[in-house]
Order: C-alpha cells, then sequence, then structure tokens
C-alpha cells in the first residue's frame, strides 16, 4: 500500500511563491513516474507538472517557466517550486505516482488571493 505525504499549501498572494512536496512510502519510488496533478473548483483535475523515469520533464503550458518539478530518490520526494503565483492557480494539488491510473496522495490546498 503506497503512503503519501504531501505538504507546502497554504494561502499566498499573487506573485508569491510556494513549495510543495511529497514524500511517498510503500512503493519503490524510483520505479515510477512523478508528478503533479490540480483539480480547480468545478473543473477537471489537470496534469500540472510530470518527472520521466528517462529524466524528461513536461508542464502544463499556463505554469511553463513559473512552476518546476523536482525529485529527490533518494528521500523518495518530489517537490513543486512554485513562482509567480495567479489567482488561477488556486487549487487542490496532489501528489502522483505513475500517471493518470497510478497513486494520488490526498491533496494540498494552494490558494492565490490578495
Amino acid at each position: 500500500q503506497v503512503h503519501f505525504t504531501e505538504s507546502g499549501g497554504g494561502l499566498v498572494q499573487p506573485g508569491g511563491s510556494l513549495k510543495l512536496s511529497c514524500t511517498v512510502s510503500g512503493k519503490i519510488f524510483s520505479e515510477y513516474s512523478a508528478s503533479w496533478f490540480r483539480r480547480a473548483p468545478g473543473e477537471e483535475r489537470e496534469l500540472v507538472a510530470q518527472h520521466l523515469l528517462n529524466g524528461q520533464i513536461d508542464y502544463l503550458a499556463s505554469v511553463k517557466g513559473r512552476f518546476a518539478i523536482s525529485r529527490d530518490i533518494t528521500g523518495n520526494t518530489v517537490y513543486l517550486q512554485m513562482n509567480n503565483l495567479k489567482p488561477e492557480d488556486t487549487a487542490v494539488y496532489y501528489c502522483n505516482l505513475g500517471g493518470h491510473n497510478g497513486y494520488f496522495g490526498q491533496g494540498t490546498q494552494v490558494t492565490v488571493s490578495s
């Protein structure tokens, strides 16, 4: 059984920064792609950033240049550095292993508001 420990969400003003962390146990972290998804109120869940096993990194177009995903294989942790946050980034952010059909954390709320 996989267990996620997510942290780093909160309330931030537009233009501010947050860093999300997600530590995974119960699975061999290095054998899975690691990603962050988000779901805004009334919207479908969307892929924000993914770090594939071959090292390829992809971003949602609207966050490219502002967000950065990284992973620490030794610590079984994936991060999402979010800079220049905008109100439209407000959502619940979910840590993920293995893509759309994989495993999801419980989510952490990010609210961008003045």
